[in-house]
């Protein structure tokens, strides 16, 4: 499409069309979370009602998590070459599905199946939102936008242990899936009508040049084909694999903070699921609030440099997971404190490493850098599942606490090296021009 000239008309569309675009990501990632972790939710009313065990749980966790990762990455490749609008609606609604059949499951087979399934499709989440943000919103702006965006994981965290809560209480943990499954699939269609691809695709000038923004890299679009791109950029990238191995990490606390901690609460606090699912909406908010003051202050006072976030945050959450550990029981509100700490904390580099990963490859392989990180921290999710569940059985909470501790302490080292960089400096020396000789200066 041809590119608009008149730059009233520019500022005026690309201002309708960011926060209408924001809105269609926002909500529909918050009922992708729906649709993910409705089963957390309802796992005491699973092991009560078909006698499943902590193993069995662990292991619909570990699987969940596992394909989640293989289709983040995968998708994130074929988002990059594709119309966000499409995948992101079609992954929602297909998790939705998939939500109402497990809920009418008993078996722990078919509950594996559906679970598997479910984690596919909710790779079709994360890579349009990454290529959404990196086309529409500049670098000195997008720690910002991204840490909003990113709070949707927590809106929707928050949400569905009260959705699921209720509606399990009410009729049954079945209809704790269903229900769920329902909203996503409505929300699903508003997502399709909502969204659209980049800029250009509108006849908008790219971001860089509305916001005469320009990355200190790659300030030329094309750089070779999307494959040369993809292995340069970010399979090659040690920096991309290095966050990626800190997100395994940080994957790992997550993880086991939003499945375990209800259980942990209920049996070492005597806590009913009601109250204890209230601390995964302490977690969430949490959550919520460290990703908007993470990414504020990343852009404000690092100037885009996510490292210091990073490494901060990963070692502070290891003292409010001893915290948590330590309390006595009988303080109901401590410890819902202590949780919406390591929420806050967690969540930092959640976000994070994500963004760190988009710009520090290339913005035509967003989805897939994003996508790449994503799948080695889902190995993360995945250990948090049935590998901690048998660390559990065997060693107790203490061994729980201790193992997450450790993984929180070896992010924060793992990010170190990038505490001061915010584009990566093999391609910024590559990018360089050639020095001069003195001939040629003689000669110019």
């Amino acid at each position: 499409m041809k590119e608009i000239e008149d730059e009233g008309v520019v500022k005026s569309l690309y201002k309708h069309w960011r926060w209408r675009i924001f809105t269609g990501m926002y909500v529909g990632y918050i009922f992708y979370y729906f649709s993910r972790k409705s089963f957390t939710c309802i796992m005491p009313l699973l092991m009560q009602d078909l006698g499943l065990t902590k193993g069995d749980l662990g292991i619909l966790s570990t699987l969940l998590a596992l394909s989640y990762g293989a289709s983040k990455f995968l998708s994130g490749i074929l988002s990059d070459r594709s119309n966000p609008r499409a995948f992101m609606s079609i992954g929602l609604i297909m998790t939705g599905i998939i939500n109402i059949f497990f809920g009418w499951a008993s078996s722990l087979i078919i509950f594996c199946l559906f679970w598997t399934l479910n984690g596919l499709f909710q790779g079709w989440g994360v890579p349009p939102c990454a290529k959404l943000l990196t086309h529409w919103y500049s670098q000195k702006e997008r720690g910002t936008w991204w840490g909003l965006w990113s709070s949707s994981h927590n809106v929707g965290g928050a949400l569905i242990p009260i959705v699921a809560g209720v509606c399990a209480q009410a009729w049954g943990w079945r209809y704790g899936m269903v229900i769920p499954g329902v909203l996503c699939i409505v929300i699903g269609l508003f997502v399709f009508l909502t969204l659209r691809d980049t800029p250009e695709s509108l006849g908008l000038p790219p971001i860089e040049k509305f916001k005469n923004d320009y990355p200190t890299t790659h300030k030329t679009v094309d750089q070779g084909s999307f494959t040369e791109i993809l292995k340069k950029y970010v399979l090659n990238n040690g920096y991309v694999w290095l966050l990626g191995v800190a997100y395994f990490f940080v994957y790992v606390v997550r993880g086991a903070i939003n499945d375990w901690s209800p259980l942990f609460l209920m049996e070492t606090r005597g806590y009913k699921l009601s109250i204890a699912n209230v601390a995964i909406v302490w977690f969430e908010i949490g959550g919520l609030v460290g990703s908007l003051v993470a990414g504020w202050i990343s852009d404000k006072i690092f100037k885009g440099r996510r490292g210091p976030i990073n490494v901060m945050f990963s070692l502070a959450v290891v003292g409010a997971l001893a915290a948590l550990w330590l309390v006595p029981p009988g303080l109901l509100m401590l410890d819902y404190i202590l949780v919406f700490m390591i929420g806050f904390l967690i969540f930092g580099p959640q976000m994070l490493i994500g963004l760190a990963a988009v710009e520090l490859s290339h913005k035509k392989a967003a989805g897939g850098a994003n996508g790449f990180v994503g799948l080695i921290g889902s190995f993360g999710t995945a250990a948090a599942g049935y590998p901690l569940a048998k660390v559990m059985e065997y060693t107790g909470w203490g061994g729980f606490f201790m193992a997450i501790a450790v993984c929180g302490v070896v992010s924060a080292l793992l990010l170190l090296p990038m505490w001061a960089i915010k584009s990566n400096p093999k391609f910024i020396k590559e990018e360089e021009p050639a020095p001069i000789s003195p001939e040629e200066a003689t000669e110019a």
